[in-house]
């Protein structure tokens, strides 16, 4: 049992990813609005695309089989979506894990073409900003495997930034802190995930960068 608590509610040159590989793997999750931030600091001057937000989303989905109409397993709420979480990080249990994280056709079809990386000043193509969730993603789970995996875990509440970043239908809900626990010691606050997407009452995870 748990008490939840709220602290207040494109075409770019290859050349720029090993650059992008080496930022994600020493930065923790933070607010939406930083993330951004971080990565209008460190991307080239001139990024401009020959191709509009449209057809850069249809070529990073061509080679998918389907579209993605809504969310999919997901859970209900937040409150549902974390514990699954906790009980599945402690199982060990990476499918599930990925279950409740975007699939790369929700990314292109419900959440990259409102979302800030579509317009200036933090307009990145759809592959760089999918390459840089997934990389840093998984990363931040086998890190969270390995410290978290085998355990009894439980989490005695999270807290979120009080008020979500409003992306077209989505809300982005960021900065989620658990106070979590394996039975032997008091509960350890840890960022174990980026942030949290809601559209139409469903909710995943966008990626499980982290702060370990």
């Amino acid at each position: 049992m748990f008490t939840k608590r709220f602290l207040g509610p494109s075409v770019l040159t290859l050349a720029i990813v090993p650059a992008l590989i080496a930022l994600n793997g020493c930065q923790a999750p933070d607010s939406h609005a930083e993330e951004l931030r971080r990565i209008a600091e460190h991307r080239p001057v001139h990024v401009d695309s020959v191709f509009s937000v449209e057809e850069e989303i249809r070529r990073f989905r061509a080679d998918l089989p389907e579209h993605a109409p809504e969310l999919s397993g997901g859970e209900a709420g937040i409150d549902a979506l974390i514990g699954r979480f906790v009980s599945a990080l402690g199982a060990g249990d990476t499918a599930v894990l990925r279950e409740l994280a975007l699939s790369r056709a929700e990314f292109a079809d419900l959440y990259y073409p409102t979302s800030q990386y579509t317009r200036p000043p933090y307009e990145l193509g759809p592959s760089l900003v999918w390459f840089r969730m997934e990389s840093r993603g998984s990363r931040g789970l086998n890190r969270a495997l390995q410290r978290f995996a085998g355990k009894p875990l439980e989490h005695q509440g999270y807290r979120c930034n009080p008020d979500p970043a409003i992306e077209g239908e989505n809300r982005i809900w960021t900065g989620c802190v658990l106070d979590l626990g394996d039975g032997t010691d008091d509960p350890l606050p840890v960022a174990l995930f980026g942030a949290v997407v809601e559209r139409d009452g469903h909710f995943k995870f966008t990626s499980y960068a982290n702060s370990l």
